[in-house]
């Protein structure tokens, strides 16, 4: 991957939580966060959550075996939500480029109305979305990312990320389609900006599907 330094957190394939790996590229160097002993070959003191790394490996290696399929049944789940989403709801922004993208991952701005407001309506019928990384979860400022990709700062506060997982089901999606449409348009119905104010020109939900 040509990267010096790479962070893997175990829960993210559905291992233990509190248990990681760091890859450090040879020759890179390093100090130290926190001193008082030799563990890790020095890099961080204390001992090693033993039965944690054994669940990240178990886990990783079932990741491994299950990476082809279960992306492809992802990707179809993604992408039913997203054309039910754009058949159903007007002036939606597909954020990310069309074929490059993780296939579990969806990331929408929704015009008029913040991302805040749909998360409230969403947690109200059951159903877990985010605005954006969980590591920036605690401020209401537009994420950085989108800003770095031409996104204006209205319509990224204005953006959902849905993430899928592998209990997810074609219900599901169907179930979160549905209950959307009545939030977007009881936001946009209160919201105080105008309609016809033009952002410029991104990717929409249209035509865009693997």
């Amino acid at each position: 991957m040509g990267v010096d330094l790479l962070s893997l957190s175990a829960h993210k394939v559905y291992g233990p939580q509190g248990v990681g790996a760091l890859y450090i590229r040879k020759g890179t160097k390093i100090r130290p966060l926190s001193y008082g002993g030799h563990h890790e070959k020095g890099k961080r003191p204390g001992t090693e959550n033993t039965a944690g790394i054994a669940g990240f490996g178990l886990a990783a290696d079932l990741a491994a075996a299950e990476l082809k399929e279960e992306s492809a049944r992802q990707r179809i789940l993604r992408d039913r939500l997203c054309s039910q989403i754009a058949e159903n709801i007007s002036r939606v922004k597909l954020n990310g480029a069309p074929g490059k993208r993780l296939p579990n991952t969806l990331n929408l701005s929704f015009e008029f109305v913040e991302g805040e407001g749909i998360l409230l309506g969403l947690e109200m019928d059951g159903i877990a979305a985010a605005t954006g990384s969980a590591c920036t979860s605690g401020t209401l400022e537009p994420s950085h990312v989108l800003s770095a990709m031409g996104v204006p700062p209205a319509l990224a506060q204005g953006s959902i990320r849905f993430s899928l997982g592998r209990e997810n089901t074609a219900d599901q999606i169907d179930y979160t389609a549905e209950k959307l449409v009545p939030i977007i348009k009881r936001l946009r119905e209160m919201s105080p900006f105008n309609e016809d104010e033009e952002y410029g020109d991104f990717n929409t939900t249209e035509n865009t599907h693997e």
